[in-house]
């Protein structure tokens, strides 16, 4: 099996990424990976000259979205008629990054 990537590598993967990894874990998925790199390789046999890249699978996908035209809407006193709590003109709703008071 190549090595493509070292357990450097995956150690500063999971420190990116905020993913805790004991050095076990890290060695494991070195191996992991290293595997599932190679699993891929058949992939380099395709002779793909003159083959344009595409973004898309779907060549023609366009965007389906609806033109953002200013409309009909909500009055802020609609908006909140059921709010189970509101303050100054605004929804007041529980904190979560605090003591859980509302905010």
């Amino acid at each position: 099996m190549t090595q493509h990537l070292t357990e450097s590598d995956v150690a500063l993967i999971a420190e990116y990424t905020r993913i805790g990894m004991t050095p076990d874990e890290v060695a494991r998925m070195t191996v992991d990976l290293n595997a599932i790199i190679d699993s891929l390789s058949p992939i380099t046999e395709y002779d793909l000259d003159g083959v344009e890249p595409t973004f898309h699978p779907i060549g023609t996908l366009s965007n389906v979205m609806r033109e953002d035209v200013v409309g009909e809407s909500f009055s802020q006193q609609t908006a909140l008629e059921n709010a189970p709590k509101q303050q100054d003109g605004q929804f007041l709703i529980p904190a979560i990054l605090s003591d859980g008071g509302d905010r």
